[in-house]
């Protein structure tokens, strides 16, 4: 078993982030209230580093010991981590950090990820090749490896601070619905809400193109890595399950919700389009649930996690492009 983490972790965790992140906002939808459901959108998509993962990454390098802040940091990213272990680093004067990071991915990423101080390498064509060349390096270079949320309490509490702060400030909320890749963001939000507010309902949504998570869990194996089946606008939170997650979730998580491609694109620029927020494909999934499947959400008071606002431009434009389009008639 792994070692785990409780609600005071994720507390000790707020209070030891809290004076360097963002108490992002819980903002009430325009167009997806009814006289039966409230939805309010908490928008990590304005947390620095335009997502939550700096949460995680602040709480495992602000516990490093001064030995290893002068020999360094390292991780493997698609993005967001990797943006996130860079604007950590940089605020708490770590200035050796290395992102590793496969080929393809966007330039805006690469951007802030420069602009945060960190150096980029580029090792292998996939998320998997770059891992596997990136560890061996970070090993031999004995930098300090940020997992990205599979068997580091430290990031899950981190990240889990989201939950605790949502509960301190909105007690009413009865229902929580999270964005799931590897499991870790939800995991966290589950053990600090429910810290809080036990009866909490907590709804996890992944995409039909790689529920690694929803498989996981129904037949009783960690997927680690898990196929993603056609294209999706949700690369970051394609792959498999975390380790800590696949252990802890049974106990915490109340509904699964599965979203189809087209339910998640259709979300995406719902957002963009009515209420004048532009998300990543990661985070519409909850909103597409909301839209698609309100039945299994449930819920009267309901929280919608934005995680990231890190949204390639040719993407945003090519899809907000396609839909007006379609409803032209021109496509």
């Amino acid at each position: 078993m792994l070692q785990r983490f409780d609600g005071q972790d994720v507390r000790n965790a707020y209070v030891r982030i809290c004076d360097f992140i963002r108490r992002t906002p819980l903002e009430d939808s325009i167009y997806l209230n009814d006289d039966d459901h409230r939805y309010r959108f908490k928008l990590e998509s304005q947390q620095l580093g335009k997502s939550f993962k700096i949460r995680g990454a602040l709480n495992v390098l602000a516990q490093l010991p001064r030995e290893q802040v002068a020999r360094g940091v390292g991780t493997i990213s698609t993005g967001n981590h990797g943006i996130a272990v860079a604007y950590a680093a940089h605020l708490l004067g770590i200035e050796n950090c290395v992102v590793i990071v496969p080929e393809g991915i966007p330039r805006t990423k690469l951007d802030r990820i420069r602009f945060y101080g960190a150096r980029i390498m580029t090792m292998g064509t996939s998320y998997e090749n770059s891992l596997t060349l990136g560890l061996n390096y970070i090993d031999r270079h004995e930098l300090f490896y940020v997992d990205p949320g599979d068997v580091d309490p430290r990031v899950y509490a981190g990240q889990g601070t989201i939950g605790y702060e949502l509960m301190a400030v909105h007690g009413k909320v009865d229902t929580i619905v999270v964005p799931m890749g590897s499991g870790g963001l939800a995991t966290g939000v589950a053990v600090a809400a429910k810290y809080l507010k036990p009866d909490v309902r907590i709804v996890g949504v992944q995409t039909a193109a790689c529920p690694a998570v929803a498989r996981s869990l129904a037949d009783g194996i960690c997927y680690s890595s898990y196929p993603t089946v056609g294209e999706t606008i949700c690369d970051a939170v394609v792959g498999g399950i975390g380790r800590l997650a696949f252990e802890m979730l049974p106990d915490l998580i109340d509904q699964l919700v599965i979203v189809e491609e087209s339910e998640i694109r259709e979300a995406f620029c719902y957002m963009a389009r009515q209420e004048q927020c532009v998300i990543e494909g990661g985070s519409a999934m909850v909103v597409a649930a909301v839209r698609a499947h309100q039945e299994l959400v449930g819920g009267h008071d309901i929280a919608l996690v934005i995680t990231g606002g890190n949204v390639d431009g040719v993407l945003l434009h090519d899809m907000l492009d396609e839909q007006v389009r379609a409803e032209r008639g021109l496509a």
